[in-house]
């Protein structure tokens, strides 16, 4: 995502001269097709994330449109009272790109991990929080924020992740994405987690299970459209994160659910309530919390028999 991040970010330079793009010391090879366009637009703040998001949010209180980008933890935990006061309490046209996000950095144990930033962004006022699940959805959300000027949060992951729109759908903000109909449950899933999400639809249609395969792009605000009607069509919904099963996605969706007195009954999958000591790849991590296509497939089957 990282690539298509860079990509997208030279295209929209040329087009908006306000668009200006603050680093924290990483990616500097990565821009330099930016920095091609107008390198007085390209800051690297080094690392000082929270002066960064300082130096942003008078950015964009001069009417330029600045977009920070560092390694997740780094640009959302380290920084949090800046984003807070900083960008929130002003509503500066901040946008915060979280690169690495989840376990994407398995192998670099838990200072690397980003399993709390959706919790702890989304309950700040006036942010939304966007958890796209490939390049495609990226790109059109890098273009969507633009538009208007709410601070932003997108969370993305690293690199290698697979396609999952062979052509661009129609995006909005705020509204979910049907990629696959169904009509026994609904897999809601945020982020980079989609194609293990659409794995674990396959092994339930194997059993017999039709899965709907939703993208809920836009964290916060939730698509309570789409919620209100799969309370109509569904007895069970489940919600599908790289992200901790306290404050995130699903909590969300929990949240909407009691707020409605909403029937639906919800399966979570996340990460559990602890930090991660035991070092491996990103598939061997997320196993470890029973992010798998099969682990998926497997709860949701048993929670359909009862």
């Amino acid at each position: 995502m990282r690539n298509a991040f860079a990509e997208e970010m030279t295209l929209l330079a040329q087009d908006d001269p306000r668009l200006v793009l603050l680093s924290g010391d990483i990616g500097n090879k990565l821009f330099d097709k930016f920095k091609a366009v107008d390198e007085s637009r390209f800051y690297n703040c080094g690392v000082a994330e929270a002066n960064m998001m300082g130096v942003a949010a008078g950015m964009a209180l001069n009417g330029l449109r600045p977009f920070v980008y560092t390694i997740t933890p780094f640009t959302t935990t380290r920084c949090f009272e800046q984003i807070r006061v900083d960008v929130c309490y002003h509503h500066a046209p901040v946008v915060i790109v979280g690169t690495g996000s989840g376990l994407s950095y398995a192998e670099l144990g838990p200072t690397h991990h980003s399993l709390e930033d959706m919790a702890i962004l989304r309950t700040l006022p006036g942010m939304r929080v966007l958890a796209p699940c490939d390049s495609t959805e990226l790109r059109l959300a890098l273009r969507a924020v633009l538009q208007d000027d709410s601070p932003t949060y997108i969370r993305i992951g690293k690199k290698g992740e697979p396609a999952i729109h062979a052509t661009p759908p129609v995006f909005k903000l705020g509204e979910a994405i049907v990629l696959r109909p169904g009509k026994d449950v609904a897999l809601l899933c945020a982020g980079n987690m989609m194609a293990e999400t659409l794995k674990a639809a396959d092994v339930l249609a194997a059993k017999g299970v039709s899965a709907e395969v939703v993208s809920f792009h836009t964290v916060k605000p939730l698509d309570e459209k789409y919620l209100q009607a799969a309370s109509a069509r569904f007895g069970l919904v489940a919600t599908v994160e790289e992200h901790s099963r306290i404050g995130g996605f699903g909590s969300a969706v929990s949240e909407w659910c009691v707020a409605q007195n909403s029937p639906l009954r919800q399966l979570s999958f996340g990460t559990d309530d602890v930090f991660l000591h035991k070092v491996g790849s990103q598939n061997y991590a997320r196993a470890q919390f029973g992010l798998t296509a099969e682990a998926i497939a497997a709860r949701v089957s048993a929670s359909l028999k009862t």
